[in-house]
């Protein structure tokens, strides 16, 4: 396609092309209105002379009969200028007057009517065109006075000639402010495309142009741009979850593998068979948790999650994840205590609230320290619900060693663990899926220090009306 056919196929062109009939439409109306109007109103103008001078001439007929009448219209018709006068016998014969010739039969109708004329002084062939009154008088006698529509007629010219070459001038701007605006529309997107043909071809990196003047393109490309960037953000994720998911799980693989190899070797018996396929089942539910992680944070990453949605009291949750870590936590010589009296209403996948607040109670449960004090604080780990404004607190404060304030925004990336999490079992995904959750019911993961400890928020919007608790 050439670019000529492009810029005539751009929707601005054609919206354009649209805009500007519209325009001439109305312009046309306009100018045919006005026009018309002063057509109008210069034959009002014309019936009312004629109509005055008939009436003071039929006066000066009555007073002073046909003789009077034929030396005032005598008179009259000598004046220069666009009046028409004729006085005639019963017959047609002309007594008095400025009208050499008429069509036939107008002096047979009484009345109004334009007819073509020839002046008395004027040449054969010089017919003009005329609006004239007939009156028939007593005696037989008719008088006809009219006015010659000359200047009616070219008023009228002058207008349509304007109206013509103004609507010219406005089609020929139109089409050029068209072509103007269909061009630079046609070239924003041109680059859009190029853009997107670059981004199709692999560069992820690659952003739409802004030009900066607010416009709905501008707007458009601003979407498009937050779109790619968290598309990029999703591949990226996508890339590191795939290193991660080829490094963290290659080892637990690998050691599933050499124990069992390692009984198939040995001169083993039915003790040492049952101790290894114990031993691989654990393994194997250990990476069926790991994948079972991923697969509820790609739910909540994904949005599929908001299908399930309701309205549940998050205070409910934090007592029952409370009730059931409690024996773990009193097993390692841990205070576990729950705060949630007041109801906390918030809308969501209560399945995977409970899920996000479950793993903050077990990374807590597992690196606070069972000593029975830390810095002179005892440990306990705090569970509590609660509300801030419009927003729904679920937090758990432990008196761990918690996280470096430079490390806490890594931490909630999948895979993640710090060094010092490495001698505790788990895959580094507890905080990442409680992160996801927390996006998905539009609100945020905080992770704030508890002086000692970690204090882990995940803050959700509250459904009804606000309030402090």
């Amino acid at each position: 396609m050439t670019a000529l056919g492009k810029l005539l196929r751009t929707t601005a062109f054609q919206l354009t092309l649209v805009y500007l009939m519209i325009f001439i439409l109305f312009a046309v109306s306009l100018l045919g209105y006005f026009a018309l109007n002063t057509r109008r109103l210069i034959t009002e103008q014309i019936t009312q002379t004629v109509n005055t001078e008939i009436s003071g001439l039929r006066d000066q007929y009555n007073q002073g009969g046909i003789r009077r009448l034929v030396i005032l219209v005598d008179l009259r018709s000598r004046r220069p200028g666009s009046s028409l006068y004729l006085v005639t016998t019963a017959t047609g014969e002309g007594l008095a007057g400025n009208v050499g010739s008429l069509e036939p039969g107008v002096l047979d109708h009484p009345g109004w009517l334009e007819t073509n004329y020839r002046r008395l002084d004027a040449p054969e062939g010089s017919e003009h065109l005329a609006l004239v009154r007939v009156v028939q008088l007593p005696g037989g006698f008719r008088l006809l006075v009219g006015r010659d529509l000359e200047e009616r007629e070219r008023l009228f010219d002058i207008i349509a000639n304007a109206g013509q070459w103004s609507l010219a001038l406005v089609i020929v701007l139109g089409l050029i402010g068209g072509f103007f605006v269909s061009r630079r529309v046609l070239k924003r997107v041109d680059a859009m495309t190029e853009t997107a043909q670059t981004i199709m071809a692999g560069d992820l990196a690659g952003r739409l142009p802004v030009a900066g003047t607010g416009d709905e393109l501008d707007r458009l490309a601003d979407h498009l741009n937050a779109m790619l960037e968290r598309i990029e953000a999703l591949m990226r994720g996508l890339k590191e979850v795939s290193d991660n998911i080829a490094h963290d799980l290659k080892t637990p693989l690998t050691r599933l593998r050499n124990r069992c190899e390692e009984v198939l070797r040995g001169p083993a018996g039915d003790s040492d068979y049952r101790a290894a396929l114990e031993s691989t089942i654990a393994e194997s539910d250990d990476l069926i948790r790991t994948f079972d992680a991923l697969l509820m944070i790609a739910r909540a990453e994904s949005g599929q999650a908001r299908d399930n949605m309701s309205e549940f009291d998050a205070a409910e949750i934090a007592r029952d994840v409370g009730e059931l870590y409690e024996p773990l936590a009193d097993e390692k010589g841990l205070a576990l205590k729950v705060e949630a009296q007041a109801a906390a209403p918030v809308r969501g996948n209560r399945e995977l609230v409970s899920q996000a607040l479950a793993n903050l109670v077990d990374n807590a449960i597992k690196y606070a320290r069972p000593d029975g004090k830390l810095n002179g604080a005892p440990t306990e780990i705090l569970v509590k619900a609660g509300h801030d404004g419009e927003h729904i607190m679920l937090s758990v404060a432990d008196r761990g060693p918690g996280i470096p304030e430079a490390d806490r925004s890594r931490v909630v990336e999948r895979f993640v663990r710090l060094e010092q999490s490495r001698s505790e079992p788990g895959s580094g995904l507890g905080l990442s899926l409680a992160a996801a959750v927390a996006r998905l019911h539009g609100g945020q993961l905080r992770l704030e220090d508890n002086a000692p400890g970690l204090k882990s928020i995940i803050e959700l919007p509250r459904v009804g009306p606000t309030g402090a608790g």
